[in-house]
């Protein structure tokens, strides 16, 4: 199971790289689109950090 966590944050962290060079250049700040990007990369990283933290747990 540990092995399956740590893939779902590798792909989570290539996602969010994709995401980022992708906006590079795009006018962000236009109709919340900044705010919404923001929210969603603090709720990804949120989520990657548990993944981990919970890692030992899902091992056994």
């Amino acid at each position: 199971m540990a092995h399956q966590v740590d893939r779902v944050v590798d792909d989570l962290h290539s996602a969010m790289s994709t995401l980022k060079d992708a906006m590079r250049g795009m006018p962000v700040h236009r109709n919340g689109f900044k705010a919404a990007h923001d929210k969603a990369a603090r709720a990804m990283g949120t989520l990657s950090t548990e993944l981990l933290d919970a890692r030992p747990a899902l091992a056994n």
